[in-house]
């Protein structure tokens, strides 16, 4: 097939690939038309469901906010307590499933067909799949987590009632400052390395391979097509993308929620703007609004573009606290994280028998919801910038270098942070609210005023391209696959996301949010388990056709 091919803005396989022989076309389920000058082409019916079923729960959260807030609690606590194990293990074979493709032979395939070539550079891409998949946690969590597994790891262990009520992970390390540090650092990088981008690899490869391989509408119906056939385009697969779009938009939704309010934070701590939820409600407004325009221009003159000027300003960010803070302990601080890392991953990965119960389900398991959420969005987002990489390549740049970057970015931020309650005496990030830690650590640094105004820049451009990329994929998913369907709907789509943040902002915090997020992610687990099948299976006929 030709290059020059192209199906509802998806480039045809190049040289050799495994095309599927299905009589389903992109987008034969669509109802299109236009609502004055505005076009719409949307999939029928996981446009219309979704979509209800949103705003229904939108409506429900801000007419009964006190119900709906217990019921937020109880999902919460009802999911991580009982599926904490499930959660954890299906993250340990979703990590070995993406180790095992790098060795592999299934390694030499290439996403596009085997002339395909890669539509963006190292540095477009790698900006791109780093700022859609991290980029507010990082700023987020980069100082309080580290500090926080601290704390609880020298605190050591508390019981009541035979139960484990501390938050230390594993058994903690009562009074030993050094392994305090080390086990901090281990529980910190275990929740920022391997495992959640190996989920990104994952959810991103079987999109890809799928879509420019096989020739399937970019929608994550089509990663099922081995188990479903054509029946993939009925009730199974409306019922996996549906399940997608409440994935993402509660993933997003819970990013967004935590981005503004440690923008707000910054912003007290510069300004003395008011903390609060109409700040907070002023701050996603203004910043979807922002995100509106980014939308307007498109891939590459929109996310694109954000995406490299905010990799450029946190490196230069993580560049001025390496050189200021305490240098030379970073450095060896670096490797010392890596090596815990390593020493202390069988124990923390381990899904059985827990006794840290706080800390594996209050932290890993929500994280892994979480991330597990994101996943559809970032996978689409990766699939979409990916043509023409490798499967060696694409699981290698996913999965071992953005873990890398994480490893020491954490060490950077967590590590000056550790080093200023150690060696300096300063408690004041250590006893801060969890969005003010950041700009407390800065604020010991000199040009305090100038490093913190660009941490809150960073928050809202990593807000901005979030928002964005997360308004392409759902548009694409809600139009059956296209990737050309009309701007209209994604403006929709981005308006919708910062409408649901506000929402369950006001119905219930941070905690309506979270327990939003960890319970479409437990649904979408199943989901991604069954993707690795399929991802193997699609990779066994394209190494048949390459031979």
């Amino acid at each position: 097939m030709s290059d020059e091919t192209t199906n509802h803005g998806i480039p045809a396989p190049q040289g050799a690939a495994d095309v599927i022989d299905t009589e389903y076309e992109i987008g034969q389920h669509n109802v299109d038309g236009a609502v004055g000058p505005f076009g719409f082409d949307i999939h029928n019916p996981v446009f219309a469901i979704s979509g209800a079923a949103i705003v229904a729960f939108v409506f429900f959260t801000l007419a009964l906010p006190e119900q709906a807030a217990s019921i937020f609690s109880a999902m919460f606590n009802f999911t991580t307590k009982n599926f904490d194990w499930f959660l954890i293990g299906a993250a340990d074979l979703v990590v070995l499933f993406a180790l095992f493709l790098i060795v592999s032979p299934f390694g030499k395939v290439r996403l596009g067909g085997t002339n395909a070539r890669p539509d963006y550079s190292y540095a477009g891409w790698f900006s791109m799949l780093f700022a859609a998949g991290m980029g507010i946690g990082l700023m987020f969590y980069g100082v309080s987590e580290p500090l926080s597994h601290f704390s609880s790891s020298i605190g050591g262990t508390a019981t009541e009632g035979g139960v484990r009520t501390d938050w230390a992970p594993l058994a903690g390390a009562l009074d030993n400052q050094s392994e305090a540090v080390r086990l901090g650092m281990a529980a910190t990088i275990y929740h920022w390395g391997l495992h959640p981008w190996g989920i990104y690899a994952i959810v991103g490869l079987a999109l890809a391979l799928f879509t420019y391989n096989k020739g399937l509408p970019l929608t994550i119906r089509s990663a099922f097509y081995p188990i479903f056939g054509d029946r993939v385009w009925g009730w199974p697969g409306h019922i996996i993308d549906i399940l997608a779009v409440f994935a993402t938009l509660f993933g997003l939704a819970t990013s967004l929620g935590l981005g503004a309010t440690q923008a707000n934070a910054g912003l007290n701590e510069l300004f003395g703007i008011e903390i609060g939820n109409t700040t907070e409600v002023i701050l996603i407004t203004a910043i979807t609004s922002i995100a509106l325009i980014s939308v307007l221009r498109g891939l590459d003159g929109g996310v694109k573009i954000l995406s490299e000027i905010n990799m450029g300003l946190a490196g230069l960010l993580a560049l001025f606290t390496l050189i200021v803070g305490p240098t030379a302990f970073l450095f060896s601080f670096f490797w010392d994280s890596l090596k815990a890392y390593a020493e202390y991953l069988p124990a923390l990965a381990n899904p059985f028998g827990r006794e840290d119960v706080n800390f594996s389900q209050g932290w890993t398991a929500f994280y892994w919801a979480w991330w597990i959420s994101w996943s559809p969005f970032v996978g689409m987002f990766i699939a979409r910038i990916s043509r023409g990489r490798t499967v060696r390549e694409f699981i290698i740049c996913v999965l071992l270098i953005p873990s890398l970057v994480c490893v020491a970015w954490m060490s950077i931020f967590g590590g000056t942070a550790i080093h200023q309650v150690i060696l300096d005496g300063f408690t004041g990030a250590q006893s801060a609210e969890l969005p003010r830690q950041l700009f407390q650590m800065l604020g010991e640094l000199p040009l305090a005023s100038i490093t913190s105004f660009i941490g809150i820049v960073l928050v809202i451009v990593f807000f901005v391209t979030s928002s964005d990329s997360g308004s392409l994929v759902i548009d694409t998913i809600t139009a059956g696959g296209k990737v050309d369907a009309p701007v209209p709907q994604r403006v929709f789509w981005c308006i919708f996301e910062g409408a649901v943040a506000i929402a369950l902002l006001l119905g219930g915090g941070l905690a309506a949010l979270q327990s939003m997020v960890i319970s479409t992610g437990l649904l979408f687990t199943l989901v991604l388990l069954l993707m690795c099948y399929c991802i193997f299976r699609g990779l066994q006929s394209e190494r048949a056709e390459m031979m």
